[in-house]
């Protein structure tokens, strides 16, 4: 697992990913964040890339292996 991961991540796909582990849609992430879906789905393939996952879920369970995320 790539521990590393999360100190590449930029502050724009810590916030993708925060807002994936909740739950929202591509579409609901680019309208939070005041971004395009496109520029979204990109943000969300170099966060699988980094972490080496397979789909978002899996990134957001290593997010949580790593304690970049927090289960409350």
């Amino acid at each position: 697992m790539p521990t590393q991961a999360c100190d590449r991540l930029t502050a724009r796909e810590r916030s993708v990913l925060l807002c994936v582990a909740s739950g929202m849609s591509n579409k609901a992430i680019a309208r939070e964040l005041q971004i395009s879906v496109e520029t979204t789905k990109s943000h969300l393939r170099s966060i699988l890339s980094k972490f080496e996952a397979r789909n978002r879920t899996h990134a957001v369970a290593i997010a949580l292996r790593l304690g970049m995320l927090t289960v409350f």
